[in-house]
């Protein structure tokens, strides 16, 4: 079933929005405001945007040290996440977690996480929580290429196959694991077939093409909410950036242009503005509100204090 434009629109500004918000994370990085390490998703936009349309705000999703974008696809308020890169106390997680932390259980983003692979099994347990809860919940975990080469990515298709639990594994394969490309650290160059060894179903989609992406995630989180078991979704993408940002990168720069040109946001506009979707100036009007939010954004992270050196006793935990 097509999308109408209410929808596509949406798509759109959700794309826009974290374009823009990661393109203001590097320029406020250059400056110096931002401290730590910063891993950006530009040029993958599509992946959160058509994954998580799909989702409820009751669904659960656990992201990567890559997850600016799936926080901000799934809902939540950049002013609280800019305010957390920012290292400020009205940040997310109080200026204490920085860009690799933030979370937000209240629209079901329960986290991005700097160890690679270390959300999968966190997947698990919030999958099995909406498994037994009886009341057709989902779970998403996003990672990278680079994690289906840890021990955690084969343990956590293994259980949620053998237990049948409703969760949507979504690759975003950008073909280089930190600096190291998919040619040498690959030995399965599609991540989608390694799933027949666990008994799962394993799709794959253009990851730069947001309705195809929609389209699918559809489909398969349909699925999961009627009973199928556990599926992962490969999507074919690339990342604009280096791994972190100052990191020497070591891309050959015409495989970096060729991918550019495959920029799921110009895309988007060329198929809205080809499809009567929408008019260029309704496209510039767009991109003012995003960027007008995102500048306020920018404002709260610079008025808002610092933590307290005492508040470091703050939220920490101990048996």
């Amino acid at each position: 079933m097509g999308l109408d434009k209410q929808e596509l629109i949406r798509l759109y500004r959700t794309m826009l929005t974290i374009r823009r918000f990661e393109e203001r994370i590097a320029e406020e990085f250059a400056k110096g405001n931002v401290l730590g390490y910063v891993h950006l998703s530009i040029g993958q936009e599509a992946v959160p945007a058509g994954v998580c349309n799909n989702l409820k705000i009751t669904d659960k999703i656990v992201s990567s040290h890559r997850g600016h974008g799936h926080t901000i696809a799934k809902g939540a308020d950049v002013r609280r996440m800019m305010a957390e890169v920012f290292g400020k106390k009205t940040g997310y997680c109080k200026g204490k977690g920085g860009s690799m932390h933030i979370a937000d259980f209240s629209i079901g983003m329960l986290g991005a996480n700097g160890i690679v692979g270390a959300g999968l099994p966190i997947s698990l347990g919030a999958a099995l929580a909406a498994q037994l809860d009886k009341k057709g919940g989902v779970t998403a975990v996003f990672f990278g290429d680079g994690a289906t080469q840890e021990g955690e990515f084969h343990e956590a298709l293994s259980l949620a196959s053998k237990w049948k639990l409703p969760l949507l594994f979504v690759c975003e394969n950008n073909k280089w694991a930190s600096q190291i490309p998919d040619t040498t650290g690959l030995t399965l160059k599609d991540i989608y077939r390694k799933t027949a060894a666990y008994d799962m179903p394993g799709e794959v989609v253009d990851g730069n093409d947001v309705v195809a992406v929609n389209e699918k995630a559809g489909e398969l989180i349909a699925k999961l909410r009627a009973g199928s078991g556990p599926i992962l979704l490969e999507c074919k993408t690339y990342r604009w950036r280096s791994h972190f940002e100052s990191m020497p990168d070591p891309r050959p720069r015409e495989q970096i242009e060729e991918w550019k040109k495959k920029c799921p946001v110009a895309a988007m506009e060329r198929r809205l503005l080809a499809d009567g979707i929408a008019t260029k100036q309704e496209l510039v009007d767009i991109n003012k509100t995003v960027l007008a939010k995102i500048e306020e954004a920018v404002r709260f992270a610079e008025e808002s204090p610092f933590p307290a050196p005492e508040d470091a006793l703050e939220d920490v935990y101990s048996d």
